[in-house]
């Protein structure tokens, strides 16, 4: 696409602002994050020629669809991950842009609902042949579990590691029933009870390129990790930035691992890509036990897209610019509106 298209081009950047009334405080770190990303895809795409604006969604939905009207944007960014701090409306501000009938950027609504089920988007995972931890959906801390400990307790339908907490690796009955009962209080819906992959941590970016491409693989280097503590990524690693654990779990990529083994995770991440319906990118996270046998532990179709997070690192890695990797969603987006 030309210069003098681009510039004809309208582009929107749409994403949830966080909003002290509405979203729980508890995801202000994250929320704030996608603001953030906005600025920084504003700067890439104008850099590239189209003309854009930010299109803040706060507490108003009709206020949010009546702005998107009156601005007539030809194509959307689509960086919404929640929506009055609840991550199981994600789906929904994709699905308004379909009922739109708008050109958008990312995953559809049908990917993004199925993803933020874990418990689901393991069965699918596991219905074509790929390897997932074993797991159980328990809504009671009394449930009987048939799953050698240890475990992981985690929140099934949050995104961006809320729920996860240090302790929440737990070695016994007691345990698990304390992490179930703060699941059901905290997050008010049911726990995901997972095998506890004691090993190492990987994850993939894949690009949507014309045909899905994993990136260069990526490890969460846990050797600095304070001494008793479980190696694992929580809310505190991924988001508080002043946290220990955050500073004690750095990214390294491209991971230090040989051929055959970067070769299963590349190929794995876009199977799993495939399997759930992804289009344009996403991130597949994996654990290896310590036999090496790689385990997906999420597919992330929304992930943290900013400069300082591990999808841009990849493309960096990669070789790809932030600025073209955007240019190409953008096309490709426009794209399926022409097809249609």
């Amino acid at each position: 696409m030309g210069r003098v298209k681009e510039k004809n081009i309208l582009v929107g950047i749409a994403y949830n602002a966080y909003d002290p009334l509405t979203s729980r405080k508890i995801e202000r770190p994250s929320e704030e994050s996608v603001e953030q990303t906005a600025k920084e895809a504003l700067t890439a795409i104008t850099e590239l020629g189209y003309t854009a604006f930010i299109l803040p969604l706060h507490r108003s939905f009709m206020s949010f669809l009546n702005r998107l009207k009156d601005l007539n944007a030809d194509v959307i960014i689509n960086l919404c991950e929640a929506f009055a701090g609840y991550p199981q409306l994600e789906a929904n501000v994709a699905a308004a842009f379909e009922l739109l009938d708008v050109a958008f950027t990312g995953n559809d609504s049908r990917t993004l609902a199925l993803c933020l089920n874990k418990f689901k988007t393991k069965a699918v995972l596991k219905h074509c042949g790929l390897p997932t931890p074993p797991a159980k959906l328990i809504d009671s801390p009394e449930a009987k579990l048939d799953i050698p400990f240890p475990v992981i307790v985690k929140p099934n339908t949050e995104d961006a590691s809320l729920g996860i907490l240090p302790d929440s690796v737990v070695s016994d009955q007691e345990g698990l029933q304390k992490q179930v009962q703060r699941i059901l209080d905290v997050h008010e819906q049911p726990a995901l009870v997972e095998a506890f992959i004691e090993g190492r941590e990987f994850n993939v970016a894949v690009f949507d390129n014309g045909k899905p491409e994993a990136l260069p693989v990526s490890e969460i280097d846990f050797s600095k990790m304070p001494e008793g503590w479980t190696h694992i990524l929580c809310y505190q690693a991924k988001w508080l930035t002043d946290d220990i654990l955050y500073t004690s779990t750095l990214p390294v990529c491209p991971a230090q691992i040989d051929d055959a083994l970067k070769a299963k995770l590349q190929e794995t991440a876009v199977n799993a890509f495939q399997a759930v319906g992804c289009r344009d990118y996403a991130r597949i996270d994996f654990r290896m036990d310590k036999k090496g046998k790689i385990y997906i532990l999420e597919v992330n179709p929304n992930p943290d897209i900013s400069l300082n997070a591990g999808y841009a690192r990849a493309l960096g890695a990669a070789g790809i610019e932030y600025k073209i990797f955007w240019q190409r969603m953008i096309e490709k987006a426009l794209a399926r509106k022409v097809k249609k």
